[in-house]
């Protein structure tokens, strides 16, 4: 399924994107400046400062942590998914993204459920070549495990790259940051226990609550091809 995002509805005429301007806006109308969002979120003035101008697509974490410190809904920036039925098939699950170009988009697949007393929030994440998220800390936990592609994942600022099967278990409270430093896209399967759907309050019943998802026709970013792989120096 195509994903909806921000870059569909275009953009202004100042050349700022839909999302930096609501941003910018918001933050204006809260008489804070670009270093008060900076400090408060825990980036740097000039990510808060590229995301207003529309140069830098955050991920999907970072406008979470941005959104909190300007008091906004995350999920008005895009069209969060919802799940509370007991079992989902991949053919109706909703891909969904924030922007960028048509073909090197970062985008997302819910596969976790909400019910009562859940914690766990788990996406497919499909990173374009060359994205690199700013390094943030927040609370809770998270695991990635690479599916396909690479990823150099920076903990702390010692850099690692995982390889398809590798993993990385960590406590979020760890500024850390990944970056698909390849030529081709990485697909990813990403736990954590930020409320990144932003559902509210869940419905169903914790006793009988699951999602089981199907593999058939899943829709999977690109194969990457053989290519000589980084170094933890990159």
């Amino acid at each position: 399924m195509t994903p909806k995002t921000l870059a569909e509805t275009g953009e202004s005429d100042d050349g700022l994107s839909p999302m930096g301007i609501r941003l910018r806006n918001r933050r204006k109308d809260l008489k804070l400046t670009l270093q008060d969002v900076a400090d408060a979120s825990g980036f740097s003035v000039g990510f808060i400062s590229q995301i207003e101008r529309g140069i830098t697509v955050p991920s999907l974490t970072s406008l979470i942590s941005v959104c909190r410190v300007l008091k906004m809904d995350a999920g008005s920036f895009f069209t969060p998914p919802k799940n509370d039925q007991p079992i989902t098939r991949k053919q109706s699950r909703q891909a969904f993204g924030l922007t960028g170009l048509a073909d090197n988009k970062l985008t997302y697949e819910r596969l976790s459920a909400s019910f009562p007393g859940n914690i766990l929030r788990s996406t497919l994440i499909h990173e374009p070549p060359g994205f690199r998220s700013e390094p943030m800390s927040h609370e809770g936990e998270e695991i990635y495990f690479i599916l396909e592609g690479e990823l150099t994942i920076e903990l702390d600022g010692a850099r690692t790259i995982l390889n398809p099967g590798d993993t990385a278990h960590f406590p979020s409270t760890v500024v850390h940051a990944t970056w698909n430093h390849t030529t081709e896209p990485t697909l990813i399967f990403h736990t954590c226990t930020m409320d990144v759907f932003g559902d509210g309050e869940p419905s169903g019943d914790p006793n009988t609550s699951l999602v089981i998802t199907r593999a058939a026709d899943r829709r999977k970013a690109p194969k990457p091809s053989k290519s000589k792989k980084g170094t933890d120096n990159e």
